[in-house]
């Protein structure tokens, strides 16, 4: 039986991270030999996953040919679902927009009205961006709520009701056949909006950060870590649930999730609205703060400065236990007096050790974060080399 380094799978994940780019560099690294490795790589080229191109003179005078892997033979689809609405696009397998939409879509209207809606923005989507439905290889979703990662269930999401045990995948797969002509068993991956936005920041801007934590501030709280190029998901989905950290001195706000005290009760885009509208100004979401804060409004940037503060309380905790070299703040507060808030709080109430190489910054790719994470949490588990080798030995079966 074939060691599981000598595979065709192994050899596609050595040149797609960019450990090997010749024949050459294979053999070295997996110490088979070269017939061994024409083999396998036969095996990818017969796939259409691979790309050649002429390399430089070796010192024998031939060139070399230099190995790649061809984001451009698929491509996946990604969806992004906030309370109020949806992004959904078409990229390739590098993660390049090739065709984008936003559209209203309520999340509290429940899934199969939600998923359904989606779905049907998808055919028109694959026409803009030129390709059929035989290049899709999947699709990734992205929601604002708990998700058990190996069912693909949201498990009790506080802004999502009817949302709880749901088969999202099995639905959107359903839907998406229905409405784009996609195949009965395309791969489908859903994940938390924060898990997802820290995979695509993290892949896309701070490759070579080992621990990476991203807290996105909007209608609520939440965070998502990264350690050593995997996204830190707990037992069932529920870890980085930061805004249902409990204040010790916020017993009398009540949380969207039932319970009393909640950072996210206090803190988030959504109870910096509350509070503004108790003030006599029209708010109702983390939108409608951004818009008051880039008005220059007075008790919106006290508001959200003083959310931040809070916020920055419970970081401090966060930051010495994790210890990341990023603390990326994201969502609508994001680039606004409440990092001001996040900063003062952090650096006052964290040990210095934890804080003196943390880079805090906010959001490299904006409203495609979260898209960007959902395609690449796709292609990184279907050309895994386990899945690569699944789908190698399905296609010579064909």
């Amino acid at each position: 039986m074939a060691s599981p380094r000598s595979t065709a799978g192994h050899l596609l994940e050595l040149i797609r991270t960019g450990q090997a780019r010749t024949r050459g560099e294979l053999q070295t690294l997996t110490g088979l030999s070269r017939s061994t490795v024409g083999h396998r790589l036969d095996q990818l080229f017969a796939a259409g996953w691979l790309a050649a191109t002429p390399g430089q003179l070796s010192t024998g005078g031939r060139p070399s040919v230099l190995l790649t892997f061809d984001p451009g033979h698929a491509v996946v689809l990604a969806a992004d679902l906030e309370t109020t609405h949806a992004r959904a696009a078409v990229l390739d397998l590098a993660g390049t927009v090739l065709a984008e939409r936003t559209g209203t879509l309520r999340i509290a209207d429940g899934p199969e009205a939600a998923l359904d809606r989606l779905a049907a923005w998808y055919g028109p989507l694959l026409a803009q961006a030129g390709r059929g439905v035989d290049a899709v290889c999947g699709l990734g979703l992205s929601v604002p709520g708990p998700v058990e990662f190996d069912t693909g269930l949201v498990v009790r999401p506080p802004i999502m009701p009817g949302w709880d045990g749901y088969p999202v995948r099995e639905r959107l797969r359903q839907a998406l056949t229905e409405h784009a002509g996609t195949p009965a068993e395309l791969p489908v991956l859903a994940d938390n909006d924060a898990n997802l936005m820290a995979l695509g920041e993290q892949r896309n801007s701070f490759p070579d950060c080992s621990t990476f934590l991203l807290v996105k501030v909007s209608t609520g709280i939440g965070a998502g870590v990264v350690i050593d190029g995997r996204v830190l998901r707990g037992v069932d989905g529920g870890a980085g649930d930061l805004g249902h950290i409990r204040l010790h001195d916020a017993s009398d706000a009540l949380c969207a999730c039932g319970s009393y005290g909640c950072m996210a009760a206090v803190a988030s885009g959504r109870a910096v609205a509350g509070q503004l509208a108790a003030l006599g100004m029209p708010a109702e979401s983390g939108t409608d703060v951004r818009a008051a804060l880039d008005d220059g409004h007075p008790d919106a940037v006290r508001l959200a400065r003083e959310a931040g503060q809070r916020c920055g309380e419970v970081l401090a905790t966060a930051v010495t236990l994790l210890n990341p070299g990023v603390l990326m703040i994201a969502g609508d507060l994001a680039e606004t007096h409440f990092l001001t808030g996040v900063r003062e709080l952090l650096y006052q109430r964290a040990l210095p050790r934890a804080t003196r190489n943390l880079q805090i910054v906010t959001s490299r790719l904006g409203d495609h974060a979260a898209l960007c994470g959902a395609a690449a949490m796709l292609v990184e588990h279907l050309y895994s080399p386990e899945q690569a080798d699944e789908r190698l030995a399905a296609l010579a079966e064909a």
